[in-house]
């Protein structure tokens, strides 16, 4: 079946005193990107990329590569869900890639993915950090519109991650599981249908606060989220974590960042949602 074959391709690179700019873009629908933001108190480039079509249909090919050069800082977000609709046949493919430099600071943190009843979906993400370069990638998922009975209920879904740090494979992912397999797990963690997943991880230099903020986010747990903090071999950290519904989901996400911005202060930068 015939679907978008849609690409971006950014680069964000440093200009005068140090303001991040777009120094290369292009874009095929189904992505748009809107007018990027310079957060001044954060000194960081807040990008918003939009899916101006309905959502993610059977056929689409998504590729995207995102660079980041050192001395650079990228905020990369999105205004929506992005939804995997039914596919009566077929199924789609999201390729995704970022680089990040040496002093250079990228944040990724797209709205949550929501596959429908029936849909085939397959996300790729590669992520390729030099030493010295800091990432914060988060990676939120809903179950579908619960109130028309489609938690967990898709054909086929398929999401793999890969980070390196200075060539060295720091971390991979492989989430591929049923929908009964996601509803035992949300039954083990007291939620029901509604239960949303968030995924981040965070590459950065060893600091002497690094106790301070896992204590802090792994207080966080109770009221609806259950959360944890594992080290990577090398380089970085795993944040997962159960919700109850979408609003605890998001909640979680925005304190952990907020818990993480007093080593991190580029965290504290307001993606501009409203």
């Amino acid at each position: 079946m015939a679907g978008f074959s849609g690409h971006l391709a950014l680069r964000a690179a440093p200009r005068l005193h140090g303001r991040t700019v777009l120094a290369a873009q292009s874009f095929r629908a189904p992505y748009h990107l809107s007018k990027p933001y310079w957060d001044a108190d954060t000194r960081t480039l807040i990008a918003q990329v939009v899916n101006p079509t309905a959502g993610i249909l059977s056929g689409d090919q998504l590729e995207s590569a995102i660079s980041v050069d050192e001395g650079a800082a990228l905020l990369l977000t999105t205004p929506s869900a992005s939804r995997v609709f039914k596919m009566k046949e077929g199924t789609a493919a999201c390729r995704q890639q970022f680089q990040v430099a040496a002093g250079a600071w990228l944040e990724v943190m797209p709205e949550p993915l929501v596959p429908h009843r029936g849909c085939s979906y397959r996300q790729t993400t590669a992520i390729d950090v030099a030493p010295g370069g800091e990432v914060f990638f988060a990676d939120l998922l809903m179950p579908g519109r619960v109130a028309h009975g489609e938690a967990w209920e898709w054909k086929h879904l398929c999401l793999e991650t890969a980070v390196r740090l200075g060539g060295e494979l720091v971390l991979r992912e492989r989430f591929e599981q049923s929908g009964p397999d996601l509803r035992a797990l949300a039954a083990l963690a007291g939620s029901g249908p509604s239960a949303c997943f968030g995924n981040a991880v965070l590459i950065a230099p060893e600091r002497p606060t690094d106790v301070q903020w896992r204590t802090a986010i792994s207080a966080l747990q109770g009221g609806g989220l259950w959360i944890g903090v594992s080290a990577l071999r090398r380089g970085g950290w795993s944040i997962k974590w159960v919700a109850r519904d979408g609003i605890r989901l998001r909640k979680a996400l925005r304190d952990v960042r907020k818990i993480l911005s007093a080593p991190f202060p580029r965290l504290a930068c307001d993606p501009r949602k409203l």
